[in-house]
């Protein structure tokens, strides 16, 4: 758990669970890809937790998740959660989850069985199992994972009409690993089943043409965090809408 400087009882900080990808990764780095500072830098508390599946617990902690992302990884995440929203420097009500590739599943599966947060980004995520497996360019390491059965049970887009969270949706044209076309598919169920009658929504998407799986460019990485401040900011702080005036 990072905290921003000043967190105390008489003034708690926003809650941002991080969840890491891999899923077999676990938060023991700093990186340039993801660097929660920024986020603890702009007021939030950043929880980077390592559910089941992450490493360096033993076997037996990545078996609790095997065929099983929704479950134990979920129930880990929820708990962890629970414990942190308990202390006196974080402010329970204002809330968010946010991930990347395994990350952005698990924020994906996260939006269809809570309403806890407030705000949620899905980056580079899994949303569609079936379509996902013979599309990835690691077919046979989701077939490692996944029985036939397990491959449906454990997929978010069956939950996609219990969503009631504004989702930022984020994806680069390039990616192999995870196909743009899960993100896009994510983005139309969203407005086909969320939409307004005029056609508005709270969601949003942001598509990197250029970018593959992360986004590594530094310029691009203005845009990325400058766009996920200012929808957190929205719908976590109640700070008017602003876009970003790196979108152009």
């Amino acid at each position: 758990l990072l905290l921003p400087e000043g967190a105390s009882a008489e003034a708690p900080a926003p809650l941002l669970l991080w969840i890491h990808g891999g899923p077999l990764n676990s938060w023991n780095a700093w990186s340039w890809r993801w660097t929660p500072q920024v986020m603890v830098a702009r007021g939030y508390a950043v929880l980077l937790p390592d559910p089941a599946l992450s490493t360096g617990y033993g076997l037996d902690f990545i078996a609790r998740g095997w065929d099983a992302w929704g479950e134990a990884p979920y129930t880990d995440l929820m708990s962890i959660t629970d414990a942190v929203e308990a202390r006196a420097d974080v402010d329970e009500t204002r809330t968010a989850a946010m991930g990347g590739s395994f990350g952005g599943y698990m924020a994906n599966w996260v939006a269809g069985h809570t309403d806890r947060f407030r705000a949620i980004v899905s980056h580079a995520s899994l949303w569609a199992l079936d379509q996902f497996g013979p599309t990835t360019d690691s077919s046979q390491y989701c077939q490692s994972i996944f029985s036939a059965e397990g491959l449906d049970r454990n997929s978010p887009h069956h939950s996609v009409r219990d969503i009631v969270t504004p989702m930022l949706v984020i994806h680069g044209d390039r990616d192999y690993r995870v196909p743009i076309g899960e993100s896009l598919r994510l983005w139309s169920e969203l407005a086909e089943h969320h939409a307004s009658d005029d056609g508005t929504t709270p969601h949003r998407f942001l598509v990197f043409p250029d970018e593959n799986h992360w986004v590594l460019k530094p310029q691009q990485s203005v845009v990325w965090y400058r766009t996920v401040l200012a929808f957190l900011d929205q719908h976590v702080r109640g700070a008017e809408w602003e876009r970003p005036a790196v979108l152009g």
